[in-house]
């Protein structure tokens, strides 16, 4: 009696309950021995979010699988090929756990854990065949193939799926969603800018070319010392050693997730600082009449990139020496509200007055600090494995090989309320000299609860910390409220300052 090719596949694929699964995107290749249940032709596993094979599945979820009964030292077994989604619905979910606890109860106790499952780091996912091979090497037909056409996307849909990945996989590696941190001092500068403008009397000459290009400029920069720091912090292996990443701190994990490859990370950030240098002599040379003119817009451009280049890389890398909070306050404070100030109004104007734009950047620098300086609390046991001395290890003491935030949280507090102090601080030079503040700053300290909540949050995760019998491995992720808290308190505050001083502004 012959054997059909789906009778020959079931007997492999119901002999075992493992397989190998390989995952692969942008040239980066990884693989991984999980358990699976059947559910029809399709094939069901659990796993945690973070890995690198989940993420990998996010960006393509193009897999493939192999099979092999027990004792038979890869001779006869099963090639699966398909796509790979994370389970999604309810009872899906539900009906997907029943069947893998059925072969295996390994991971049980993670299934169970609502923590887990409320953080979004377990999942459930199915595999759809596109084709299913039986490989047989001692048989005449040593490979017999099932074909699932019905599991195919078509090709335009494939492509746009692909598309649409790539774009978000470049989305994360730069961190877009941090960008507020750039445009609310470009914001800024530019909006004081205009203010001087119009307080001549020549509100006209404002240029929104200009100011498009100064976003563009300053953007890029941003993105490309992000992308810088991925890539010093994996050469350092701190990255690596990041045990409890989050989307606030560990950066992007491109890296580390097998999302791209470490040589396109660096060269992605040499290409946004060239972007950054480009917009930077085209201004130059539109403001000046020469690239190289030596205006204060060449000597900020060239701190903005040191800043930013040296913050993890090269010989001397600034966030391992502790100055890099120096470096992001200056680079995300006065460098681009002063760049921004200065390329919207000093050539009009014919003398830069830069001591309003320097004052105001002062609480935007204070604020950005204080989140590199929050998200740098879960980052403390990895960042003291490679020696990366910055201010929160410096200050965190060590008691019996458990980290004291005692002091970091204490400078939270201080360096917040010194953000909101100097905000009070423009409002009253406002009051004496319209020229160098504005009343209307006051609206800024609006946020001023989101730090009180904040700080109230921090404490409590502190009594929490530091509790004999404390989970250390579940508690740093108690603290992302703070970090988005935090986050929250910068953006608010820069718009309500940048909406200050546009009330100030003689239309």
């Amino acid at each position: 009696m012959t054997t059909s090719p789906q009778d020959k596949i079931n007997q492999v694929i119901d002999s075992t309950s493992r397989m190998v699964l390989a995952t692969s995107v942008d040239g980066c290749s990884s693989c991984a021995s999980v358990f699976y249940a059947r559910d029809g032709d399709d094939l069901l596993f659990f796993t945690f979010n973070p890995t690198r094979k989940a993420r990998q599945i996010h960006f393509n979820p193009a897999v493939q699988a192999t099979i092999w009964p027990q004792d038979e030292y890869g001779i006869r077994g099963v090639r699966v090929e398909g796509n790979c989604f994370r389970i999604k619905q309810p009872e899906a979910i539900k009906a997907a756990r029943e069947k893998i606890l059925a072969v295996t109860r390994a991971f049980q106790q993670y299934m169970d854990d609502e923590f887990l499952d409320a953080n979004g780091v377990t999942g459930y996912y199915r595999i759809k065949p596109t084709q299913i091979t039986h490989i047989d090497f001692y048989a005449e037909s040593q490979f017999e193939t099932l074909e699932f056409p019905k599991n195919r996307r078509p090709a335009l849909v494939e492509a746009l799926g692909a598309s649409k990945n790539r774009l978000l996989l470049w989305i994360q590696a730069v961190r877009a969603p941090f960008f507020s941190a750039t445009l609310i001092p470009v914001l800024l500068g530019a909006t004081i800018a205009r203010g001087d403008l119009a307080a001549a009397g020549m509100v006209e000459a404002w240029n929104w070319k200009l100011f498009w290009l100064v976003v563009v400029g300053a953007l890029a920069a941003h993105a490309g010392t992000n992308l810088a720091n991925d890539y010093g912090d994996h050469v350092s292996g701190n990255d690596e050693l990041n045990r409890v990443p989050s989307p606030f701190n560990g950066g992007s994990r491109m890296i580390q997730a097998g999302l791209l490859a470490p040589w396109k990370v660096l060269l992605a950030s040499i290409l946004c600082f060239i972007a950054t240098i480009a917009v930077g002599l085209t201004l130059n040379q539109q403001l000046a009449g020469s690239a190289f003119a030596t205006t204060p817009l060449l000597y900020i451009g060239i701190a903005g990139c040191l800043l930013g280049t040296c913050y993890t890389l090269g010989p001397w890398r600034l966030g391992y020496h502790g100055l890099g909070e120096v470096a992001i306050a200056i680079g995300f404070g006065p460098v681009i509200v002063l760049g921004a100030h200065y390329v919207l109004s000093a050539p009009v104007a014919g003398a830069w007055n830069w001591v309003p734009a320097l004052l105001a950047s002062i609480p935007v620098a204070s604020f950005v600090v204080l989140i590199v300086w929050i998200n740098q609390f879960q980052d403390v046991p990895a960042d003291r494995l490679v020696d990366k001395r910055n201010w929160v290890v410096r200050c965190a003491a060590m008691q019996d090989g458990t980290v004291r935030y005692e002091r970091p949280l204490a400078l939270y507090r201080l360096l917040g309320f010194f953000g909101f102090g100097f905000v009070v601080l423009l409002s009253v030079a406002g009051v004496f000299d319209a020229s160098i503040g504005t009343l209307y700053a006051l609206l800024a300290l609006l946020p001023l609860p989101l730090l009180l909540y904040a700080i109230r949050l921090g404490e409590n995760w502190l009594q929490d910390w530091n509790q004999a019998d404390a989970d250390r491995q579940r508690l740093p992720y108690l603290l992302l409220k703070v970090n988005a808290l935090t986050i929250g308190i910068h953006f608010s505050t820069g718009l309500l300052l940048v909406l200050a001083y546009t009330l100030r502004t003689p239309y």
